[in-house]
């Protein structure tokens, strides 16, 4: 091995342990420019149609948003929170539901018997550190997502600057390859972005629809669960199933049955049919490639890796394209 490659092999490594270190504060700007792209889609469409500069259209869209928010809202909000109180009074019909249907579960009927003993003063200091940890880390992520929405607002409001300086930090002869990749990856992110959120919003719709027809108890609820999990491809849908079925099975075993039925429809509709047509333009995603990023990422930093995890997917096919598969592979003699 050469000084050279040496060098360029500890290069690799410094620069993988600092962004380990750095992990979070990478992870948040990758959120905020998923943000961004999130708000760049409708102000560049606004921009075509209407002719407003870019603050301008930047501030409409975020009036629209708050505006639409506040009227959904007003609409939904009353019923949601009656839901999600109803949902806390039968969570223990429904264990105990799913308790006879198994037979019953011996340790399901001595839980009370087996908590006793830890309500003791000395049991209950460490839990209380644990629920302090736990609304630190709360506050935490609070922060953190104030800081991703405010570097969202700047990198939508004069995306062309930030671009410059990646462009600046670029070697000259790369540089119009590397404002190429930008354009490609804001194309991809923000097709999958619009195209995801077309189909959570049907999704939603729709089964909000559908239980509503099976008179399933917390119908909204379920179905905007289903429609926010949509964003999670493989583990969301399935892990929104378990809630409209399990407050089914209160009712009976064969409403349930419809109610899987019902979800099978919509979910393999939704991932065969739907996602593919709005998304064939933009990215073609393998599901396996989808699922593995999904569990690595999770496992690396929880739930904000499993999140951010399709989006960065998205962005790296098109850099592997672009360079591994282009400039290295293409050209290995």
């Amino acid at each position: 091995m050469t000084l050279r490659s040496l060098l360029a092999l500890l290069s690799l490594v410094v620069l993988g342990l600092l962004a380990w270190e750095l992990r979070w504060v990478l992870l948040v700007l990758f959120g905020a420019v998923v943000l961004a792209v999130a708000l760049d889609v409708p102000v560049s469409w606004l921009r075509r149609v209407v002719r407003l500069n870019r603050p301008l259209a930047l501030l409409v869209v975020l009036l629209l948003l708050v505006s639409l928010g506040w009227q959904l809202g007003q609409l939904l909000l009353p019923e949601l929170l009656e839901q999600l109180n109803e949902l806390s009074q039968l969570i223990p019909d429904v264990v105990t539901r799913l308790s006879q249907l198994v037979g019953g579960i011996a340790g399901l009927n001595n839980l009370e018997r087996q908590l006793a003993p830890l309500a003791t003063l000395d049991r209950l200091q460490p839990l209380g550190a644990q629920i302090l940890g736990f609304a630190g880390g709360a506050a935490s992520g609070t922060v953190l997502l104030l800081l991703m929405g405010l570097l969202a607002l700047l990198l939508a409001l004069d995306p062309r600057s930030h671009q410059r300086v990646v462009l600046a930090i670029t070697p000259a002869h790369y540089r119009p390859l590397a404002q190429e990749l930008m354009h490609e990856c804001r194309q991809a992110l923000g097709g999958w972005l619009a195209g995801m959120t077309i189909s959570a919003v049907l999704v939603f719709l729709l089964t909000w629809a559908g239980l509503a027809a099976l008179k399933v108890p917390l119908a909204l609820l379920s179905g905007l669960i289903c429609g926010l999990l949509t964003f999670i491809p493989t583990i969301g849908p399935t892990v929104a199933t378990l809630l409209p079925v399990a407050v089914a099975l209160l009712i009976s075993p064969a409403l349930a049955v419809q109610v899987i039925v019902l979800r099978l429809v919509l979910q393999n509709g939704e991932a065969f049919l739907l996602t593919p047509l709005l998304l064939s333009r933009t990215v073609n995603m393998l599901p396996t490639v989808a699922l593995m990023a999904q569990l690595s990422l999770g496992a690396l930093l929880g739930l904000p890796g499993v999140l951010l995890a399709l989006p960065l997917v998205v962005v790296l096919q098109v850099l592997s394209q672009r360079v591994l598969v282009e400039q290295i592979m293409d050209r290995w003699t």
